[in-house]
């Protein structure tokens, strides 16, 4: 008879790397905290991309305005003072564009956000009358 050896060995930091790897591609139950918090955070991000976008184009052709009059690209006094006024005008509307969109989705997403946080305080209310 043919000796047969069977050999294991057991990883720890492998399984748990195993579950990870799985766990990422699970389907996700969200209950309803998780869903309060990714609405709020929605809320809390509206408008920064377009504000920042806005602002940084202006603030990058107020700095092109500042190089022309500098020396540094040639140029004239009245190319510098023209790039740096468009610059400023093109910054201005950055924080307005964000109040724009943020109130926006705080509109959109209020009445869901305020429903359910209603509902988790209710939920808590009953448990600690449940259990004094």
């Amino acid at each position: 008879m043919e000796n047969k050896i069977f050999s294991y060995t057991y990883s720890a930091a492998v399984q748990r790397e195993v579950r990870e790897i799985k766990k990422k591609y699970m389907p996700r139950e969200e209950n309803k905290m998780d869903e309060l918090r990714r609405l709020d955070r929605r809320v809390q991000i509206a408008g920064i991309t377009e504000s920042l976008t806005v602002g940084i184009l202006g603030v990058m052709i107020f700095g092109l305005g500042m190089c022309v009059g500098l020396g540094t690209l040639g140029g004239g006094m009245m190319l510098s003072v023209l790039l740096c006024a468009i610059g400023m005008a093109v910054m201005l509307p950055a924080y307005f564009i964000y109040r724009a969109i943020a109130d926006k989705a705080r509109a959109k997403y209020v009445p869901q956000i305020l429903q359910l946080a209603d509902e988790l305080e209710k939920i808590k209310i009953n448990k600690t009358q449940i259990n004094p």
